[in-house]
């Protein structure tokens, strides 16, 4: 049996992304331009996509899902082909827009990730394990 350790490193808002025309059609009274547009979203019974619903009811939005996804970096494959937008953590968004060539069509902190490092350790002492955790904090979440 082992024993672990969450050790909070930030959390981060969500935002929606899209490519090209549909980017800057959606962008326009977002998040109510989410209604009935093409969205992808990740697989139902995840935490993000308990968020993402949660959300959608709290602001009265009806998404049409024409994609769900186990895997995100597919669903933003799938997204940059234009057909429909797809969420992913703020945090990330330049890499997002970078690698998949996409636009931002919005940002929620309605729907936030949160992100740990587990370790077997209550006290983070390896030199390496700390250097990361101290810059995931710094540098993603500072």
């Amino acid at each position: 049996r082992v024993k672990v350790f969450g050790h909070a490193l930030g959390e981060s808002g969500t935002t929606f992304f899209a490519a090209g025309p549909m980017a800057a059609k959606l962008r326009k009274r977002f998040p109510h331009s989410l209604n009935d547009a093409p969205v992808l979203l990740p697989s139902q019974g995840t935490a993000l996509r308990r968020a993402l619903d949660q959300w959608f009811e709290a602001e009265d939005l009806h998404p049409r899902i024409v994609g769900e996804f186990d895997d995100s970096a597919l669903m933003k494959a799938f997204g940059q082909a234009g057909t429909a937008a797809f969420p992913a953590p703020r945090v990330i968004e330049p890499e997002v827009m970078r690698q998949y060539r996409v636009q931002v069509v919005g940002h929620t902190e309605g729907v936030r990730e949160r992100y740990y490092a587990i370790s077997a350790e209550r006290r983070l002492k390896h030199p390496g394990v700390l250097a990361i955790t101290t810059a995931a904090r710094n540098d993603l979440f500072g």
